[in-house]
């Protein structure tokens, strides 16, 4: 008999109406009544759709009660019910699947809106295979997740319960993003081409290529996307010339146009970096390119934002004082992040006066100064949400702006901001080998660690305070004053 096997006989109490909105359906032989507009939130294409259209009878579906009533509830109030934890997430998303709502499931459990930097634990760890640790990880949306280690990539879904692991062409993957759950662009630093490879089917759909002057391959140095651009930092295998190429997501991947072609003549140190880093800001519909190179007088680097319609640069910020050992740019902030590689503190600059001469402001402890000692190194800042959070060591640091209500203003017209420092978890939890890798999808965190084959997973718990407040530090903002 299959699963929905159409119509039962009227029994028990229940009388049906074709008028009426209750709807009853009968689940492996235990009744249930819900309306016509709880099923419809399922969708036209759904089980739940071809049930709600049974006036006459009782649908009789062949599948378990209990899992039934759970997903009924899921329609109801768009989030599981708490007994669900008793059952494994795979049966559950199975018995999605049969009934046409996994999307729904997916929606109430990995949804990006319910991630709570405040409300952060340790939920599980996401063992490899092999001896490398991770190089490159990237997340979709909802959660799915690739970890690029050695010459692998491991895949998994958006629950994290099922894994695939396939071998690329690379020797060591150096930069990876994800394109969907199932596609990812890969590049190397020692290899040439940007290779967009089929996760499920283990094989590369398309490489490509910057044809720079030499005619010698070209590396990739950094992935970004936008919702309708690829990005890629090539670098000639030669080092003397490099480029960002630009591709059309929504057309096969054709190439746009290039910019920041740089050839390398002389001792010309700021042509001789290539971005190590993009990020596309939808704020200002700029791409963020930032690289930086260490030499005989100490690091130096460059950040270019770059309009990618023109081709020019809108704004560029040359670093020689505590260059930044990672940066970032947050939306929400209109601001960019940086840590100084050699105070290892954090910085800031508002990017709604980036026309302006506005110097970096330090929001931890202004009295450092460069020493050379390089604190910074190997430090991750990465912004999420309404946060920024950054890696020093092994721990984790949470920046947030504190909303003054109406400031005063200067006699300029800029106005002053107000920053809260917080560090994440006790040691015991979060404490551990010098954090490589940061990334965010869905509701959750991705934390690697140097010399570990796993992946950490942070997930935002309701009603349970993880993310303890150790430390804060407040710094009012007023670039002028500086």
């Amino acid at each position: 008999m299959p699963p929905f096997a159409g119509s039962k006989p009227i029994s028990n109490g229940f009388h049906l109406d074709s008028n009426s909105n209750i709807v009853t359906i009968d689940v492996g032989g235990q009744l249930f009544q819900t309306t016509k507009q709880t099923l419809s939130l399922a969708g036209s294409k759904s089980l739940f759709s071809k049930i709600s259209n049974s006036d006459h009878v009782i649908p009789f579906v062949d599948r378990d009660p209990e899992l039934f009533s759970i997903l009924l509830s899921l329609l109801r109030t768009g989030n599981l019910p708490s007994k669900a934890k008793a059952y494994d997430i795979q049966d559950l998303i199975f018995e999605s699947q049969f009934y046409g709502i996994e999307n729904l499931l997916i929606n109430s459990q990995s949804n990006p809106s319910q991630f709570d930097a405040f409300n952060l634990e340790k939920s599980s760890v996401l063992p490899l295979n092999g001896r490398d640790s991770p190089s490159s990880i990237s997340t979709t949306p909802y959660g799915s997740l690739h970890v690029a280690h050695g010459s692998k990539i491991t895949s998994f879904d958006w629950s994290l319960n099922r894994k695939s692991t396939i071998l690329t062409q690379f020797t060591a993957i150096d930069s990876l993003l994800a394109l969907s759950p199932a596609v990812a662009a890969a590049g190397a630093t020692d290899f040439s081409g940007l290779q967009i490879i089929d996760l499920d089917k283990g094989y590369v759909k398309e490489t490509l290529n910057w044809e720079n002057v030499t005619r010698s391959g070209s590396t990739v140095q950094a992935i970004g996307a936008s919702q309708e651009h690829l990005f890629s930092s090539f670098e000639s295998s030669r080092r003397n010339s490099n480029c960002i190429m630009i591709y059309d997501l929504n057309n096969s991947l054709s190439p746009v146009t290039k910019i920041g072609h740089y050839e390398i003549f002389g001792a010309d140190l700021d042509s001789a970096i290539p971005a190590t880093k993009l990020q596309w800001v939808s704020t200002y519909n700029l791409l963020m390119a930032s690289g930086s190179h260490s030499g005989p007088s100490g690091v130096l680097g460059n950040i270019k934002f770059w309009d990618i319609r023109s081709g020019n640069v809108a704004w560029e910020l040359k670093e020689k004082v505590d260059c930044f050992s990672d940066v970032t740019v947050s939306d929400s902030h209109l601001g960019m992040f940086k840590v100084g590689v050699s105070t290892g503190e954090v910085f800031f600059t508002d990017l709604r006066y980036m026309d302006a001469d506005m110097p970096w402001v330090c929001l931890g402890d202004g009295r450092k100064v460069a020493n050379g000692k390089k604190e910074g190194f190997g430090c991750r800042v990465e912004s999420h949400g309404n946060q920024v959070f950054c890696s020093k060591g092994g721990n984790l640091e949470i920046w947030s702006e504190v909303l003054m209500g109406s400031l005063a203003k200067r006699d300029v017209g800029l106005p002053e901001r107000l920053f809260r420092k917080n560090k994440m978890g006790r040691a015991k939890d979060m404490g551990g080998s010098r954090i490589t890798n940061l990334c965010f999808g869905g509701n959750k965190m991705f934390v690697t660690r140097k010399d570990q084959q796993c992946v950490e997973v942070w997930n935002s718990v309701r009603g349970r305070l993880s993310f303890i407040s150790i430390s804060f530090r407040y710094t009012v903002l007023n670039h002028l004053s500086q």
